[in-house]
C-alpha cells in the first residue's frame, strides 16, 4: 500500500489537505487543513508509534515485541520524537 504524499513534488514544501469526500454519499468538504504531525513520519515510524500505543507505552513490552534491547527501543523513540519536533 502506498502512503499519501506529504511534500510537494515540485518544491518540496509540506502539502495541506484541500478536499475530503465521503465514499458513500459523495459529500465533499473543501478547505485547507494541515496534515497531522504523525502523517509526516515515514511508514515504519508510524507503525512503531502504533505498536507503542498498543503496548500502553511500555518500552519493556516494545523491546520484547521487537526482539531488541530496552535502550534500542528508547533510542528509536527519541529519534521519532526529534523528527516530530522538527515538523513544528
Amino acid at each position: 500500500m502506498r502512503n499519501f504524499p506529504t511534500a510537494c513534488p515540485c518544491c518540496g514544501r509540506k502539502l495541506a489537505v484541500k478536499r475530503l469526500c465521503c465514499e458513500k454519499c459523495a459529500t465533499e468538504v473543501e478547505g485547507l487543513y494541515p496534515l497531522p504531525a504523525l502523517a509526516s513520519l515515514p511508514r515504519d515510524d508510524q507503525d512503531f508509534i502504533l505498536d507503542f500505543i498498543k503496548a500502553s507505552g511500555s518500552l519493556k513490552e516494545m523491546a520484547a515485541l521487537l526482539k531488541v534491547s530496552y535502550p534500542t527501543v528508547r533510542n528509536r523513540l527519541d529519534e521519532i520524537i526529534d523528527k516530530l519536533e522538527e515538523t513544528k
